[in-house]
């Protein structure tokens, strides 16, 4: 089952812009890993991800399959999302 891998960092403000978008899609029942990148730097490694908030795309088995960076809008996360 594919997935989001939200990451972010508590010290990033476009972060806590993206926060509510997050929230209210998790809510909506979307499947989203959130990973702190001062806490989870192995994530963030295997990913290569250099700037927050970045959403990664990831198919069942962790294979990136889209990335958005920046704070985005809810309908680019869906068209992320449902690509």
């Amino acid at each position: 089952m594919k997935k989001i891998l939200y990451f972010t960092a508590s010290w990033c403000q476009p972060c806590k812009q993206l926060s509510p978008t997050m929230s209210g899609l998790i809510s909506k029942g979307m499947n989203v890993q959130r990973i702190d990148v001062d806490t989870d730097t192995e994530y963030s490694a295997k990913y290569g991800i250099r700037s927050v908030p970045t959403l990664l795309l990831v198919d069942g088995n962790g294979n990136a399959l889209g990335r958005l960076t920046g704070n985005k809008s809810e309908q680019e996360i869906l068209n992320l999302y449902n690509g």
